[in-house]
Order: C-alpha cells, then structure tokens, then sequence
C-alpha cells in the first residue's frame, strides 16, 4: 500500500482527525440569507390579499423557494406557466397558506447547506501558509525555482497544467505546486458520506491520478468517510484497486511534499 494512504488511515484512526480536519474545512453554515425587503413586503401583500399569482411570482423571484416541490423548478424557468396552470398554483398556495408568514420567511432566509460552501475551503486553507509558503500568480510561479504554489482558479489552473505538464481533462485543479523541483497537481475533496454525489466526486479525483502522460507527480487530496476501515466501496477501493496511488488526507499533504 502506498505509505500516504497507510499514514493517512492511520491519522484518521488513532488521533484527532475530525478535530484537526476542521481547520481545514470550517463547515460552518452561513447566517440566514438576506431577503430583499420589498419583495418579501409583495410576499406578505399577497399572501395576506390570497392572490395565488401574485404571491408565487414574488417567492419565485427569491433564491430558496419556501417549499419542496418537483414542479417550482419548471415554474421558476417559465413564469408564464402560472397563468395556465391554475390548479397548480392553487395546490401550492394552499400549501404556503397553511405554512403562514412566519414559517414562509424562515424557509427562504435558510442559510445555504454546509455541502455547497466546502468546494473553496481547501484553498483558502492553502492561502493562510498552511503547507508553509503563501501561494503566488502564475508569473512569479515560472520566473523562480523555490517551492511555490500557484495562485489560481479553476480554468487557470487546467490551462496552465495543459500547457506545461501535458494534462489533458477538462477539469480544473485545486492544486498546482513545486516542491523540491518537482512539479505536483492533484484534486482535493471532502467526502462527507457514502453513495450518489459523493461517490461521483471520489471518482473525479481518482480520474485525476489516473491521467495518462502526465509531466508532474499527481495526487489526490482527500478527506472524510473513505478513511473509515470497513466494507464501504471508497475505503475497499483506496486499499486494493487503488492502493498504489498517491491518495493522501489533507492533513499529511505538508509532509508528502516536502519530502518528495
């Protein structure tokens, strides 16, 4: 088994890994959203005036609409729709009805979910000096030869691994470095449970290490559920199909790259 995959199960299992793992992911729900006050003053106009139309139309010009429904996505995307299907929007304001004002208002001001925020956490890890140097801009990425880590989003990141390391996915990188001369990129994901999304994220990492042709040493950053020893499919595919991989948690990155 790679050593980084052992230390990295070992890390999760035997110290405080939850607890040294939220400086890295702080998951901390945002505060309520902010409505704005003159269309929530349509909301309670309508809503106390019971026109249906009119009290759909404002929740819909919101971000969170207050109730779960398969049909609001399709409403949202064709406002015309309401004024033909009645039935429809007499189903749903019956049920904002029932719900009242108050209990209205506190669903759209939810705070967004603690799953949507993690995707820029790990950078804003890397951007407190957290491996140790302050990551910099592509320019003063090329111009040196010391241990760097580049500084960019997304489509900066892959354009500029496409042009220098020969990686051919269409698909950004969360990390972008040198140490010790040679060049590292690699994914990072915190894998909060097991199945669906999740899964599909685990394999957008693994997609990354196993790129063909690449000039740079690849990796894949990850946290979470595939460390926790058992039957689940991550943790089996982490210590056999994949178990020479460079696969390694967060929290041991700092010593990988300095010692490569």
């Amino acid at each position: 088994m790679n050593p980084w995959i052992k230390l990295s199960l070992d890390y999760a299992s035997q110290k405080s890994y939850l607890d040294d793992l939220f400086h890295v992911y702080p998951t901390i729900p945002d505060g309520i959203r902010d409505l704005d006050k003159a269309l929530w003053k349509e909301v309670e106009t309508s809503f106390r005036k019971k026109d249906n139309n009119g009290l759909l139309k404002s929740l819909l010009k919101l971000n969170l609409f207050p109730i779960k429904d398969s049909y609001v996505a399709y409403l949202k995307r064709d406002k015309a729709s309401l004024e033909r299907n009645p039935a429809t929007v007499a189903r749903l304001s019956g049920r904002l009805y029932e719900m009242g004002l108050d209990a209205i208002f506190s669903r759209c001001s939810e705070p967004k979910e603690t799953n949507r925020q993690i995707g820029p956490l790990f950078r804003r890890w890397l951007y407190k000096k957290s491996l140790g140097i302050e990551p910099v801009k592509s320019g003063q990425f090329l111009s040196s030869k010391n241990n760097a880590i580049l500084d960019a989003g997304d489509a900066e990141t892959m354009a500029f691994a496409k042009k220098h390391f020969n990686y051919k996915h269409n698909k950004g990188l969360d990390l972008v470095a040198r140490f010790n001369g040679k060049y590292v990129i690699g994914e990072a994901k915190f894998l909060t449970d097991f199945g669906g999304h999740q899964n599909a994220q685990f394999n957008d990492a693994i997609s990354t290490i196993k790129a063909k042709n690449v000039n740079a040493i690849k990796i894949a950053v990850l946290d979470g559920v595939l460390f926790i020893k058992g039957n689940n499919k991550m943790y089996r595919d982490i210590t056999t199909k994949y178990k020479n991989e460079n696969i390694m948690s967060s929290l041991v990155l700092r010593e990988f790259l300095y010692q490569i």
